[in-house]
This record gives C-alpha cells, structure tokens and sequence, in this order.
C-alpha cells in the first residue's frame, strides 16, 4: 500500500506574498501583516483569532469509497514509481469553516481543484473542511489522515505548527505555511509555503550579481513584515561579503513621513549608496522614489507589485527600473506552464491570485509525491520553479520565483534573468 511504501520519509522543507496597497489585509495568520501576506514566520506562532471552542462534532462517516492503494515498482536507481492506473486519495484540508480564513481557504481550494481537473488521473480528492480552533484542526486532520493516502494543509502558520507538534502526523502531508518550531518536522511531512523572507534573499543574491562591488541601502520600516524581510536581506548579503546601511521609515496610515523622505533625500546627496533594496509594499516605494529619484538601482519583493492599481491609475513611472521577484503565475500569465490553468473569475487582488496559484502547485506536488514516494522532483509551477532533492534521507525544498522589472510606468515584465 502507499502508506507502507513511503513509510519513514522525513520530510524538511524551506520555502510570500502580499499584493498591492489596495488590497484588504489578510489574517497575520497566514504569515505576516502585509496587505494580503502570506509568507513563512519568523516570530512565534499565534493563532488565528480564536473563537469560543465548537460543540465537539458528530464524526464524519466515512466514505464508501475505497481506496485503491498505488502500487509500486521497483527501478533501476532504486527508487520506487507509481505503476500506471493506479489510484490514491488526497484529503484537502482548509479552515472553510473559519471566520478569518475561508476567503483564503477558498481561494486555495480553487486552484486546487484546477489542478486535480487537468492532471486528476489517479487522484481522488476529499475536501475536508476546519474552522479556527486548533482542536477542530487536529480533529480534522485525524479524520483526514484516517481516510486518505495523502493530506494537504492545514493553511494557517498556526495550524501547521499544532499539526507538526502532535503525534497526529501518519500520513505523507503537504503543508501549506512554515510552522516556527524548534524541533524537526514529523517525518512524513512537507512544507510548500510561500516565502518573504526567501524572496529576499534572493532578491540578494540577483542584486549582487548584477551589483559587482559597493553598498547597499536598505529601506524598510515599523511593520513586522517589513522587518523580516530587512533582516533576511541583510544577514544573507553579509554572508555575501557586501556591506550594507539600514533606513527604517515611519510610516502612516500608507504614507511614508514627509521629514523622513527629506532627511533620507539630504542623506542620499551626502553619502550616495551603490543600489537600493526596499522592503517597502508597491505605494511606499513610490512615495520613496518621487522624493529621492529614480537614478538608484532598486530592488524589492513582491510587495513592489502594485498589480492592476498602477495600470488602472494610468501607471506609476517613479516605479520604472524597480527589479523584484514574484510568482509566474501573476507576472508570466502567457508562460506555457501557467496558460493551462484557467484564471479564477472573483480573485480581483494579487493576494487571492497568488493563494489560487499555491492551490494549483499543491495539487501537483501532493501528485508528484504519490506517485514517486522517497525521491526528489523539479516543477515548472505557476509558483516558481520548485525543486525537491533528497538530503540524508529527508527533501529539501527550494522555490525558484520569476525575476520582473518595472517597464514604462505600466507594470512588471518578466525578465531572463534569474537570480
């Protein structure tokens, strides 16, 4: 049986994303409290807002379905594959029933099953719907692991962190957010989720490829999101042997103080830095560039995409230049690997796009790993180039996003290279 065969898998997984100033701010509990984040922790877990505990729910009766185990052979590296026509069932767990989280839930469940609707042969999907408490989760999750091969979620950082400190974990398990734990993950479970903190560094290891020599001034400001995001920055451009200054701006109600705009502007004329990295949402950078110039190589993260704000606004051309990383899914809509899914007809903000995008990936990664248990993968996905490699028995995951730059005061381009 599947169980049997992937057995003693230890899965570790290091991973993002917010959307433009316009967006309405999703829960803190998908990662961060950007407008519209989701992006992997880096302080200690909270739970989504708690409700009053639920009744204790009647159990779900359990499906007459079978489940038909995926066989497997046995090939010539020694690994195992999926023999064909064989079936497994995946359980989707989401928190449908919670009042913070079900516009996300849903958005994710979407793209899932647009995923499960184009490559589903041998795929049998069991919607499994939690609220916000972690014993309604962890209930859910017992149900779901009870009668399914393969779990994917829980969503909320909270969540998977509940589901990764119990003993609950028997199953292959995708989760969808990055648990701050400091103890290793069950062994049959992986992590998938979007990343900040991963854009940044890479965001530093583009900027130093294209930025041979100097300094770096780095702009963030009060929100936990943006401190994140400096601190990955800085720390990987130090092991880069680059020096760097560090600015944090006031900011208020999205605008960014107009003293700290002239200070940094009489600062710049002093002491003019080599290229700029700004973890700064897409209406502070602006701001930040109409007081400074737009002469300065820029970097950010996805935060910098202002989406359809800019176009429909007539375009941002102080954001002109602006290099960043970001989804394919939301800047390569006619890449080949993200034409084939259809677009989601009410996921109007980025943030909603990029949550669909995950759903979509999720799918495909719970597939890779039924059918090719204990061995690494690459997907071209919609969420950037995901790449699964077996290290000393357990997989490491690395997510590749697309390099964009910002191109006549109409939006992010697409560009080749990849940092």
């Amino acid at each position: 049986m599947l169980v049997n065969n992937l057995k003693g898998l230890l899965v570790t997984a290091a991973a993002m994303m917010v959307a433009g100033c316009a967006s309405t701010p999703l829960p803190p509990d998908l990662g961060c409290g950007v407008p519209g984040g989701l992006c992997a922790p880096a302080e200690p877990n909270t739970s989504a807002p708690r409700q009053a505990p639920p009744a204790e729910p009647t159990p779900a009766p359990r499906s007459e379905t079978r489940t038909i185990p995926i066989e497997l052979y046995p090939r010539e590296d020694g690994s195992q594959a999926a023999v064909p026509g064989a079936q497994a069932r995946v359980a989707l767990l989401l928190p449908l029933e919670s009042s913070a989280l079900a516009k996300a839930a849903e958005a994710v469940r979407a793209g899932f099953m647009a995923g499960h609707e184009r490559d589903g042969a041998g795929i049998e999907v069991q919607v499994v719907p939690s609220g916000d408490s972690t014993e309604d989760t962890l209930r859910a999750y017992t149900r779901a692991a009870e009668q399914n091969d393969i779990v994917v979620g829980p969503l909320a950082r909270s969540a998977v962190a509940a589901v990764a400190s119990s003993n609950v974990v028997t199953k292959p398990t995708v989760a969808l957010n990055h648990p701050q734990l400091d103890r290793p993950l069950p062994a049959q479970m992986l992590v998938i989720g979007l990343s900040l903190e991963e854009e940044a560094r890479q965001v530093a290891d583009w900027a130093a490829q294209e930025q041979q020599s100097g300094r770096a001034l780095v702009l963030g400001g009060s929100a936990a999101w943006q401190q994140r995001v400096v601190g990955a920055f800085t720390s990987h451009w130090a092991r880069l042997g680059r020096n760097n200054a560090t600015v944090d701006l006031p900011v208020l109600d999205g605008y960014v103080d107009a003293n700290a705009l002239s200070d940094l502007r009489k600062r710049l004329e002093i002491d003019r830095p080599d290229l700029v990295f700004a973890a700064l949402d897409a209406n502070q950078l602006r701001q930040v560039r109409s007081a400074i110039g737009t002469s300065l190589p820029t970097y950010g993260v996805s935060a910098a995409n202002p989406g359809r704000t800019a176009s429909s606004a007539g375009g941002w051309p102080e954001l002109d230049g602006v290099r960043m990383l970001d989804l394919p899914w939301t800047i390569q809509p006619e890449h080949p690997q993200v034409m084939v899914y259809p677009r989601p007809v009410d996921a109007d903000t980025l943030d909603m796009q990029r949550l669909y995008a995950l759903g979509i990936d999720a799918f495909r990664v719970a597939r890779e790993v039924a059918q090719h248990p204990g061995s690494g993968f690459e997907l071209d996905g919609v969420t950037g180039r995901l790449s699964v490699r077996m290290n000393n028995g357990a997989y490491a995951v690395k997510r590749q996003e697309a390099a964009a730059v910002y191109r006549d005061g109409l939006g992010f381009e697409a560009v080749a290279t990849r940092p």
